[in-house]
């Protein structure tokens, strides 16, 4: 059978590492090429490629429609970015065209759209891929396919006005027990910028006024919040993905953090240009107050592609330089830290009832970011995103 002819049928992109799939953005060019192996002599009708790419999500929830009644339903949607199909081999007068027995190579070239393309993402409730399909096309036998996906990173420069401003903010809570006020807590945090991008470690400037007479605990969090999009209802789930935990404040006392350290890992980049997929990060600073709900401040982040340049317009700034020279606290920060807890372990029984509330808005809180995009995004343009899966509780 002609189908036990085909040896070898594969996709292969040029790049420019030896064994290093690409990483491409709007307006590059994707090439390659199909590689075809016979052990004989064999007729062909044609080769054909669809490079692709899109958004999908999808979940289902279960729904009573009475006292003993229960369906399921189901909510999708997707947005398509790519879509480009070339015919590589084929004769033009419709006849089969034979292909001599060893190997074959059909070379192949596009380039992707010049408006903003999204960012590649696997999420539990949807992703966002691009890949190139293959078809040989036989008589007398099925069609023979291959595919093979490559990533698409849309840079996000920090070095603009909106992200390099500072983000700060004060919260203060009365902390009751039962019938009982045990006095005022508050916090005031600052980070230098909005923008960073993973490995790079964000100080943060706080302030934390305990007015009890218990110790309270400062902690900060750096939080990932995936919202995936359906016919108008929302699934979001919330990881926490870097850790920080400060020393007590005792009772009557106040703490100052002079640009304490929180590192960031290697994360995906925020998505906030697809209409059905966000991934949004915040800097959450927190206290801990024993027997009644944390007092929380959130100050939103941005996770970009391209560094700050080190000779930027906020180089006087001396939280900026702070930020920047740094460098040393990477090698103090194991590489492999205690994994962090759940966004649920750390809010407060009111948010938690607050977030639960919405009858259409549902949040995973289990598991741990599922696709970091690369160690350190300086070298995202050759170096393929490492896969991981979710851990589910």
């Amino acid at each position: 059978m002609i189908f036990d002819k085909v040896k070898k049928f594969d996709i292969v992109f040029d790049s420019p590492e030896v064994d290093s799939l690409p990483v491409f953005s709007s307006g590059d060019v994707v090439s390659g090429k199909v590689l075809l192996e016979l052990d004989t002599a064999s007729k062909v009708e044609s080769l054909k490629l669809h490079a692709e790419g899109f958004a999908k999500v999808h979940w289902t929830e279960s729904r009573s429609a009475g006292s003993s009644t229960a369906y399921t339903q189901n909510y999708c949607d997707e947005v398509e970015y790519l879509d480009r199909r070339e015919t590589l081999m084929q004769a033009d007068n419709g006849e089969l065209t034979v292909l001599q027995a060893g190997k074959h190579e059909f070379p192949f070239s596009f380039q992707l759209p010049e408006e903003t393309l999204v960012t590649s993402f696997e999420g539990k409730h949807g992703s966002i891929r691009y890949c190139v399909k293959a078809k040989l096309h036989r008589p007398w036998n099925t069609v023979k396919k291959i595919k093979k996906e490559f990533t698409v990173i849309e840079p996000i420069d920090i070095n603009t006005p909106a992200l390099l401003a500072s983000q700060a903010g004060t919260k203060d809570k009365m902390v009751r027990i039962w019938y009982r006020n045990l006095g005022q807590v508050s916090l005031t945090a600052k980070i230098d910028r909005k923008g960073y991008t993973p490995g790079e470690v964000i100080p943060i400037f706080a302030e934390f006024d305990n007015c009890t007479h218990r110790s309270v605990v400062p902690k900060a969090y750096i939080t990932q919040t995936q919202t995936f999009i359906a016919r108008g209802t929302m699934k979001q789930k919330k990881s926490v993905v870097a850790t920080l935990s400060g020393d007590a404040v005792g009772a009557r006392k106040r703490e100052t953090w002079h640009g304490r350290a929180i590192k960031i890992p290697p994360v995906g980049p925020s998505i906030l240009q697809c209409r059905i997929i966000r991934v949004e990060y915040t800097l959450r600073v927190c206290v801990d107050v024993p027997g009644t709900s944390k007092l929380s401040l959130e100050l939103p982040l941005v996770m970009g592609t391209i560094p700050l340049h080190p000779f930027g317009s906020r180089t006087s700034s001396v939280s900026s330089q702070y930020s920047v020279n740094l460098e040393w606290l990477r090698m103090a920060i194991p590489e492999q830290p205690e994994p962090p807890p759940d966004y649920c372990a750390i809010i407060s029984d009111e948010e938690a009832e607050r977030n639960m509330s919405p009858p259409l808005i549902e949040e995973d809180f289990t598991g741990v970011l599922q696709r970091p995009f690369f160690a350190y995004v300086q070298e995202f343009r050759y170096r393929p995103p490492p896969f991981y899966s979710e851990v589910s509780g």
